[in-house]
C-alpha cells in the first residue's frame, strides 16, 4: 500500500510526489490523461525577461526526477468516486480499486463552456481542446480560425496557435447573456486586459495602458476602443464586437459578428460575417473539485479564486483527515503557483505520517507560494490575494466552530 496516493499528474500533482519520495514515502500518482504533466503539455509563452516557459520540457523535468525517486506513475487511469473509511482511502477507478491512508487531489482545472447559436458544428472547439491539439498532439485544427472570448487564456493560445502556423483572423467577445456574464461585458473585458498590458508585445500598447488606469479614462478607453480592434501579434482583438452565431453546413464556415455598445448591447445593422474553419471558445476556467465534493470536504464560493473551492488551509490540508488539496483545484492560477503548492502538500502529508519534522521546510514553501505568486508572469483573476484571504478566513471560522462543538 503506498502511503499516499496522488490524483492528478500536473505540475501540482508531480511537485508534490517529488517532494514526498524524496523524504522516504510510498507515493502512487493516477492521472486521467495518457501521459503525465497536466495543463503543462500545452503551455507555451514568453515571460517578461524575454525568455520562453515552455510547459513540455518542464513536465519532462518533473517526471524524470519523480521516477528516479520510485514515484509509481498511472495513466490513462480516471477516478470516478472516493470514499472514506476508518482505515483511510478507497479510490474507484476504471481499472481498479486503491486502499490508501492519505489522498491529494490536484485535478486541476476544467473549461468554462460559453453557449452560442451553432457552437455544436464540427470544427468549434474550446482554447484548450485547440492548445492540445496543436502542441501535445501536433494536429492542425484548422487553416483560419476566430477566437470567441478575449481574457489571458485566450490571448496567451492565440500566440500559441499562430507559432504553429495557424491563422487568426480576430478575438472578439461572446454574446451578452447570463451564461457569459463579465466576458461579454466590454468594460468588463477592457479593465481585465489593463491587468496583463504588460504581456503586450507593443511598447505603445504597453504605454497606453498605463495610461488607462483612472477608472474615468477606462470608460474613455472602451467608448473610443478602435472599430478596427487593437492588434497583438498581428491578431485584431476586438471588445466592441460580438459573435452572435457560428454559421455552417455539416462544418464550420464562419462567424456572425455584430458591432456592440460599450454596455455590450448589439447594434442593429452591423452584422458582419467572417469566414472562418474553425472556431475557438475561450470561456475562462474553474476548479475541477467534483473528487472533493464526493469525500465531504465543505466548500465555499470564491469568485476572486474562479469557483467553488474545497476548504482548506496554507498547509494544503483539508478538514477532512488524510484529504490534502494542491493546484487548480483550490483556485485558478499559473502552472508556477501549481508547483510550488504541491511542494507545501508534499511536506504537509511527511508531516502527517510522523515519518520526518519537516515543519520549517514546510513554512519555507508557502513563502515561496507567496514570493512566486506576487511576481508570476500570468494570472487569470485579478484579485487572488483577495481570494486567498477569504479562503483562509473561511478555514479560521471552521476551526472555531469544530473547537466550540
Amino acid at each position: 500500500m503506498s502511503d499516499v496516493v496522488i490524483i492528478g499528474a500536473g505540475p501540482a500533482g508531480l511537485s508534490a510526489a517529488i517532494t514526498c519520495a524524496e523524504n522516504g514515502l510510498k507515493v502512487r500518482v493516477i492521472d486521467e490523461f495518457i501521459k503525465p504533466g497536466g495543463r503543462l503539455l500545452g503551455q507555451l509563452h514568453q515571460e517578461r525577461n524575454g525568455e520562453w516557459w515552455n510547459g513540455i520540457e518542464e513536465a519532462k523535468a518533473l517526471l524524470q526526477k519523480a521516477i528516479e525517486l520510485g514515484v509509481r506513475i498511472n495513466c490513462g487511469t480516471p477516478v470516478h468516486h472516493l470514499e472514506k473509511e476508518n482505515t483511510g482511502w478507497v479510490i474507484h477507478t476504471s481499472n481498479e480499486t486503491i486502499e490508501t491512508p492519505r489522498v491529494l487531489l490536484a485535478t486541476g482545472s476544467a473549461e468554462q463552456p460559453t453557449p452560442i447559436p451553432g457552437w455544436t458544428l464540427p470544427g468549434v472547439m474550446s482554447i484548450g481542446a485547440a492548445q492540445v491539439m496543436t502542441n501535445v498532439h501536433r494536429v492542425k485544427v484548422g487553416s483560419k480560425g476566430i477566437i470567441i472570448g478575449v481574457n489571458i487564456l485566450g490571448t496567451a493560445i492565440a500566440r500559441e496557435l499562430q507559432l504553429a502556423g495557424i491563422s487568426i483572423s480576430s478575438m472578439v467577445l461572446p454574446p451578452l447573456h447570463t451564461l457569459s456574464r463579465d466576458s461579454g461585458h466590454p468594460e468588463k473585458v477592457f479593465e481585465s486586459l489593463l491587468r496583463v498590458s504588460h504581456l503586450a508585445p507593443s511598447p505603445l500598447i504597453r504605454l497606453g495602458s498605463r495610461l488607462m488606469k483612472p477608472n474615468w479614462m477606462k470608460s474613455v478607453g472602451v467608448t473610443f476602443y478602435p472599430k478596427t480592434g487593437v492588434k497583438v501579434w498581428g491578431i485584431p482583438v476586438h471588445i466592441r464586437k460580438a459573435a452572435t452565431r457560428i454559421i455552417g453546413q455539416g462544418h464550420v464556415e464562419g462567424v456572425e459578428v455584430v458591432s456592440i455598445t460599450a454596455q455590450g448591447e448589439p447594434i442593429e445593422g452591423t452584422e458582419t460575417v467572417i469566414p472562418v474553419d474553425f472556431v475557438c471558445i475561450a470561456g475562462g476556467l474553474y476548479p475541477l473539485a467534483e473528487l472533493a465534493a464526493v469525500s465531504g470536504c465543505p466548500f465555499h464560493y470564491v469568485k476572486e479564486l474562479g469557483g467553488h473551492i474545497p476548504l482548506h488551509n496554507e498547509c494544503m490540508e483539508t478538514p477532512v483527515d488524510g484529504l490534502f488539496v494542491a493546484g487548480n483545484i483550490t483556485g485558478i492560477e499559473s502552472a508556477k503557483i501549481a508547483m510550488k503548492q504541491g511542494v507545501v502538500a508534499g511536506y504537509s502529508i511527511v508531516q502527517q505520517t510522523g515519518l520526518k519534522e519537516v515543519n520549517s521546510l514546510r513554512q519555507s514553501a508557502i513563502e515561496d507560494v507567496h514570493s512566486t505568486r506576487n511576481n508570476v508572469t500570468i494570472q487569470f483573476h485579478p484579485n487572488i490575494a483577495e481570494g486567498r484571504r477569504k479562503i483562509q478566513q473561511y478555514w479560521q471560522e471552521f476551526i472555531q466552530v469544530e473547537k466550540s462543538s
